[in-house]
């Protein structure tokens, strides 16, 4: 069994600690894929301070939660802050870019339709 459908199965059974699954490693960004289906997705990033992902687009919606730290995200070129606990949708086929304003786990929920 992969350690994503381990993961998997044991949130459907109990609750997890995000921070306890993912773990901000220095000068990098980590994720782990948490479920992968025809209609969507499910990944929970972990970004070191000043990380970030380059300008690009998505086919499919994107929503994005903050679970712990900041991060700033142009969207279609206006930029917002967000912090923990705050979430934003990235419309499909708009340009964005994110960076961890300071160590920073990211839940990023794709919709695919």
């Amino acid at each position: 069994m992969t350690d994503k459908s381990t993961l998997e199965a044991r949130i459907r059974r109990q609750p997890v600690r995000w921070e306890e699954e993912l773990t901000v490693q220095s000068d990098a960004v980590v994720s782990k894929t948490l479920m992968d289906r025809k209609t969507g997705t499910v990944t929970v990033f972990a970004f070191d301070r000043g990380q970030a992902l380059s300008e690009h687009t998505a086919p499919f919606d994107a929503f994005v939660h903050i679970l712990s730290g900041g991060m700033k995200i142009m969207l279609g070129g206006t930029p917002h802050l967000l912090k923990a606990g705050e979430s934003l949708i990235m419309p499909a086929d708009i340009p964005h870019a994110l960076e961890a304003t300071e160590p920073t786990r990211m839940l990023l929920v794709m919709i695919r339709f």
